[in-house]
């Protein structure tokens, strides 16, 4: 996707790209009323604050890994990444009996 604002996507979900951009570009500009327009739009309280978890948690994972000097994976690690999401999805069933592990 190129821009939002001209993509297929609904008007709920460029209300909150919107705001989502404010966050990334002028988050100290931020008023009541943004966060009015979105809920306007049918996002709650729960979901926005998820979004803004969200942005901010890649902004702050993007710029660790640039200023760190970590290397990109290969190709093939993501294509074994999506095959394993895809088969087990995001929960592992971790088992260990070491001193002070958790059994799930």
């Amino acid at each position: 996707m190129d821009d939002y604002r001209t993509s297929p996507l609904t008007d709920k979900e460029k209300a909150l790209f919107a705001f989502i951009d404010k966050v990334n570009h002028t988050s100290n500009q931020i008023k009541l009323e943004d966060v009015d327009e979105v809920k306007r739009a049918g996002w709650d309280d729960e979901a926005i604050y998820d979004a803004i978890n969200v942005c901010c948690l890649f902004n702050f994972y993007n710029r660790w890994i640039d200023s760190t000097g970590v290397h990109d994976m290969p190709a093939s690690a993501y294509q074994l990444s999506g095959e394993r999401l895809k088969a087990h999805g995001y929960v592992t069933n971790w088992k260990s009996t070491g001193e002070g592990s958790q059994e799930k």
